[in-house]
């Protein structure tokens, strides 16, 4: 089988140093020139909570050649068109491309490349990428090797080629089937809604979301407006990594203490995690903001759910966007005061 990684950035130069590891070629594809020398010249670093050095190929789009049979997307979704353009060519009519990338992109990627083409997935640990080369493990070993993937196809059945890339991503990290990855795709949503739209909008890691009680009490709400939009479209949240999302609905903004212990236990081994959107505010990129929480926004509009905690977080960390560099934490907590927050 040969297999590629688009976008080998945080996320895939682990993926693609641990499938490598495992024997299974891999090509490492990413637009950054520097870092992909780095991966040819020295392999892929990674360090955190594991420890390790994996010699791979690397290649920038310009230099595909051939067809792949399967493709893990982690490209940024602002580059989705870009990307599904370089490796359209590289396709073949069984050629399967797994979207592991954040957000709900799997209705635009199927538009474009073919449904039969498309299956969806969601990665269910954190990495920051610390150079050319180098990606930090940010989520325990444990949890990894436990919770790492989950895949399936988007209709709902079961099919063998889903053992397949199964097979693949157990290289790193034990990877489910699910018959609802769109349920799986709305639970992941919420977990990069909830920790990594306040991580970006509060220029933070996740432990300092989880140690900040203001920050925890709009966490919540962020939650809570995720689920009831996805509810709103017909579509119920999937356990992830042994935890029902569905729990963190709201009642009342009194329920919201009978949530923290889920929080601190789902979240705690990922405390060192810094999201990618704050990764792209550091670097002066263009960052997923409207695929994540302005994704909830949206969804909320069209079925009429006022999402206000989390249209807080699109302003901010579009604000951070325009100025050029990351928000501070002290800076922004003052924009999470409920009284300040109007539905």
């Amino acid at each position: 089988m040969r297999v590629a990684i688009m976008g080998s950035g945080s996320l895939g130069t682990i993926i693609g140093a641990m499938i490598t590891a495992g024997g299974q070629q891999v090509d490492l594809i990413d637009i950054n020139k520097e870092h992909v020398d780095a991966l040819n010249q020295s392999g892929a670093k990674i360090t955190g909570f594991i420890n390790l050095q994996v010699p791979v190929k690397a290649l920038l789009p310009e230099e595909l050649t051939g067809e792949y049979d399967l493709v893990f997307l982690l490209t940024k979704q602002v580059y989705n068109q870009a990307t599904l353009d370089e490796i359209l060519p590289h396709l073949h009519s069984d050629s399967i491309v797994c979207t592991l990338q954040n957000g709900v992109p799997e209705d635009f990627v199927a538009s474009y490349i073919g449904r039969e083409r498309t299956i969806g997935g969601v990665v269910g640990f954190g990495a920051t990428w610390l150079g050319p080369g180098v990606s930090e493990l940010a989520t325990e070993e444990h949890t990894l090797k436990s919770y790492a993937f989950d895949i399936g196809e988007l209709d709902g059945s079961i099919t063998p080629r889903l053992q397949e890339v199964k097979k693949v991503l157990d290289l790193v990290g034990h990877c489910h089937i699910s018959d609802n990855i769109m349920g799986i795709k709305w639970a992941k949503l919420l977990m990069n809604a909830t920790f990594s739209g306040m991580s970006a909008a509060l220029g933070c890691r996740f432990g300092d979301v989880l140690a900040s009680e203001k920050a925890m009490f709009s966490l919540a709400h962020i939650a809570d407006e995720t689920i009831k939009v996805a509810h709103a479209h017909g579509i119920k949240l999937e356990v992830m990594q042994g935890k029902d999302m569905e729990f963190l609905e709201l009642q009342d903004e009194n329920d919201i203490p009978n949530k923290m212990d889920f929080y601190r236990e789902v979240w705690t081994p990922h405390s060192q995690t810094k999201a990618s959107m704050l990764q792209d505010l550091e670097k002066n990129r263009k960052s997923e903001i409207d695929f994540i929480n302005g994704f909830v926004s949206k969804k909320g509009k069209e079925a009429g759910i006022k999402t206000p905690y989390n249209d807080l977080v699109v302003t901010l960390v579009k604000k951070a966007e325009e100025k050029g560099y990351p928000p501070t934490f002290n800076d922004n907590i003052k924009h999470f005061d409920s009284s300040c927050i109007k539905g």
